[in-house]
């Protein structure tokens, strides 16, 4: 059906939430290549290390634009541990994959978070999925094992990284549906952004090697992407519907190839794209699902950002949201036929 004269996005501001989500995930794609170059020459134990402890200085920036008042003491513990070491976890995981293989590939496993959303959501968040999310689910994970080809392709902890990576992602996730309406954003934010810093420096003295002056701008610029792209992401909730905004996610794909083929001579196989387009239709596909009214209490993949954290937006950007459209706050409670 083609859109109505009423139709928001026929409107310039309506074009503002959607293109600041494109914005977004291009800088979120130029991060991922830059940790990529550098993943070639430095741990990435090193890499988060240094792009965490950079961080700091724009995390203040965004705490100091939290208006809730309260202590830095989190009201749930105990899950905030666990999305803590989900997202430092996460980190490792995905900056290590883009360091050794392919950013198409890597890509196309992290799309499957939303399918791992899915399914973390029903012991976490007590949702109900029923056939037809149930069904995209396995045709996602199909699409990841057409992309991994297991017996056709030499697989390697790069593989099983970007796997845990997007795991972890579900997650913290799926954790910040269930508290963010309890939590301080600024909680949110600085736990884990801590325990990255001390983690990767206790292990930093096993894989330090001297860093020259290019390569800490390199990680500096990092921390920097990530900060703008939170800050785009926050803007697109604002000024569009979850619906609208987080498809933008699978445009990373488009750069995943440009920036391959520009600077590291990669080019995505056929069984790539073809895994990648099962892995995204079948994203699609629950996107539009939870969209619908009385299909899913929580919106689990709607209320996420639709991107594995990094160190400079630990926190689900949605929490940031003044409209509130990623708190814990269940949506259309009732009856869910999905």
């Amino acid at each position: 059906m083609p859109p109505t004269a009423s139709s928001p996005l026929r409107t310039p501001a309506g074009l503002v939430g959607p293109l600041a989500a494109l914005l977004a995930f291009a800088l979120y794609s130029s991060h991922d290549a830059l940790v990529k170059h550098l993943g070639a020459s430095y741990s990435v134990f090193q890499i988060l290390f240094f792009s965490a402890l950079l961080s700091f200085p724009l995390a203040v920036i965004m705490l100091l634009r939290d208006p809730v008042p309260g202590t830095l003491l989190p009201r749930h513990p105990g899950w905030s541990l666990v999305r803590t070491l989900s997202m430092v976890t996460g980190w490792a995981g995905a900056f290590y994959a883009f360091s050794v293989l392919p950013m198409a590939q890597t890509y196309a496993m992290l799309f499957s978070t939303p399918l791992l959303i899915t399914l973390l959501a029903i012991p976490v968040l007590g949702e109900r999925v029923g056939w037809h999310r149930g069904l995209a689910v396995m045709v996602g994970l199909a699409g990841v094992l057409v992309v991994l080809r297991p017996g056709g392709t030499e697989l390697s902890l790069g593989h099983a990284a970007a796997l845990l990576a997007a795991f972890c992602s579900a997650m913290s996730s799926v954790v910040v549906r269930r508290i963010g309406r309890d939590e301080r954003a600024a909680v949110l934010m600085l736990y884990p952004m801590v325990a990255a810093v001390l983690v990767m420096g206790a292990l930093l003295p096993l894989v330090y090697v001297p860093v020259e002056l290019a390569d800490l701008g390199a990680m500096a610029v990092v921390a920097v992407l990530a900060f703008l792209a939170a800050l785009l992401i926050i803007m697109a909730y604002r000024h569009a519907e979850a619906s609208v905004v987080a498809p933008m996610q699978y445009s990373q794909m488009i750069w995943a190839v440009v920036f391959g083929w520009l600077f590291f001579t990669e080019s995505p196989d056929g069984w790539t794209l073809a895994g990648a387009a099962l892995i995204i239709a079948s994203g699609l596909y629950i996107l539009f699902r939870e969209g619908r009214r009385n299909v899913s209490a929580h919106r689990p993949v709607l209320g996420t950002g639709g991107r594995v954290g990094t160190t400079t937006a630990p926190v689900n950007t949605g929490a940031l949201n003044a409209n509130g459209a990623a708190t814990g706050t269940p949506r259309h409670p009732g009856p869910q036929n999905d």
